[in-house]
């Protein structure tokens, strides 16, 4: 049966109009559909370049509504408070969303679900953030799995929904309730002079995702197993950006690689295994949500990193300008693009948690600051493996030498040359874009002369190792 009344359609991180269930559900009612995207708390809190992201991706969300004859309002408030407002202003009868799975999501959603319910509102969340619910994957025991690969065996043959079309068309109410001005919100203020350099990195929205997507199956997906850990190549298919606000959805990216596994491309099965990585982050903060905040391990609550986030070694680390030529440049790409390159983003966190012995939430903190792909399950679930103290994590004793990974993984220096400045007669652009990035106040120059090591790789391991064996725990 259809109904006539509007559907109120709750946007947060779920940008996009295909493979969308809650979308194809509210249409499916038969009344209206209202789209709205609410800038509350939760989005308020987001570091500098995560909320400019995410205003560009509302708004591309907007224009893509519109092309199908559809709007998205924009209100600012409390989400419970304002969903209530629609409700009296639409007479709708109905809110549904995309489930979101961080504690601070889960609390405010189950709040406003409870509450629209007393109202008689017909509250419903929907997936496809995830591809596997973290409620339906559990061990023989009945626990949640605390290792990868046990993890990928066992959802690796399972049945993923295949994608959904997105609605020519969305039914429109004959009035549409007010709406605020994106650019009024400035969502974009924190990041000051760095916007414009970042943004012409930036693939914004549903048919830039999929287009990036359909471009890395056809020419990269074939070497992805070799060329992924080559910061220098273009070997990667640079999704995160697009998954993390779902402008793409896992689903599309997982049926798109069984294809490509089905037609024989070699990089396919590796692909699969890290969208099931990204997975098993979720699935880790659902049911251990201290990873988000402290030591996954308990005991390493007693290793003595140093907490001092203003230390000198820890600036010289947000600087790019430890010394260290992979270390700075993967910390420059991520001023000039609002991304870095994975290998890049082992590299700076074994070095800042082992060479520098500095607590892992300090550059979980700054990478929450600086990335437009931010995660909260991949940056924490990144974090503690590099740090050691995470499930399926590192070794501690495993001490990535920089020095060693730039000559194994930047054989020809592409990569380091590509975004350091310093010390050559004609550096690349995007190495001198770093320096308008950046704050003015670090007072750096291309012509400053490049650092010594803050710490010398061989000290900084004999230190680490020495932590380590001497540890109380």
């Amino acid at each position: 049966m259809t109904n006539s009344l509007p559907t109120i359609l709750w946007y947060r991180r779920d940008l996009r109009t295909s493979d969308h269930a809650a979308l194809s559900a509210a249409c499916k009612r038969g009344g209206p559909v209202i789209a709205v995207f609410i800038h509350d708390d939760l989005s308020g809190a987001l570091g500098a370049a995560p909320k400019w992201r995410l205003g560009l991706g509302v708004g591309a969300l907007a224009k893509t509504l519109e092309q199908k004859g559809s709007r998205l309002i924009l209100r600012r408030g409390a989400a419970l408070e304002v969903l209530r407002d629609l409700v009296r202003e639409t007479g709708a009868d109905a809110v549904f969303w995309s489930r979101l799975y961080d504690p601070a999501s889960v609390a405010r959603d189950t709040k406003v679900k409870e509450a629209l319910k007393a109202d008689s509102i017909a509250a419903k969340s929907f997936g496809g953030h995830l591809m596997f619910e973290p409620w339906t994957v559990e061990t023989g025991s009945g626990g949640c799995y605390r290792v990868f690969t046990p993890f990928w065996n066992n959802v690796k043959s399972r049945a993923v929904d295949a994608p959904l079309s997105a609605p020519a068309t969305i039914p429109a109410p004959e009035t549409w309730p007010g709406s605020d001005v994106l650019d009024d919100w400035d969502m974009g203020a924190a990041m000051n002079r760095g916007a414009q350099v970042v943004r012409p990195f930036v693939q914004l929205g549903e048919g830039a995702a999929q287009s990036r997507l359909a471009h890395f199956i056809a020419h990269i997906i074939q070497d992805y197993k070799a060329l992924r850990d080559i910061p220098g190549a273009d070997g990667t298919s640079n999704l995160s950006e697009n998954l993390s606000l779902g402008e793409i959805s896992p689903h599309q990216c997982w049926h798109a690689g069984l294809r490509a596994r089905h037609e024989g491309k070699q990089g396919a099965e590796t692909f699969l295994k890290e969208l099931v990585w990204r997975e098993f982050a979720y699935h880790l903060m659902h049911h251990t949500p201290r990873i988000l905040t402290d030591n996954w391990r308990e005991d390493w609550d007693a290793f003595p990193w140093q907490e001092d986030a203003r230390a000198a070694e820890v600036w010289a680390w947000k600087k790019g300008r430890t010394g260290i030529p992979f270390v700075d440049a993967a910390m420059r790409e991520l001023y000039v693009t609002g991304r870095m390159h994975n290998r890049g983003r082992m590299i700076v966190a074994s070095y800042l948690t082992k060479h520098l012995l500095t607590h892992w939430r300090i550059g979980l903190d700054w990478f929450e600051d600086c990335l437009i792909d931010w995660d909260p399950a991949s940056n924490a679930m990144g974090w503690q493996w590099s740090a050691g103290s995470g499930p399926d994590a590192t070794p501690y004793f495993r001490v990535f030498n920089p020095v060693t990974q730039l000559d194994k993984f930047d054989k020809n220096r592409q990569y380091s040359s590509r975004w350091i400045a310093e010390g050559r007669a004609n550096p690349h652009s995007d190495a001198l874009s770093f320096f308008d990035a950046m704050p003015r106040h670090w007072g750096l120059s291309p012509d400053d002369a490049y650092p010594d090591p803050v710490v010398p790789v061989d000290q900084g391991r004999h230190r680490a190792l020495e932590a380590y064996e001497n540890r109380d725990f």
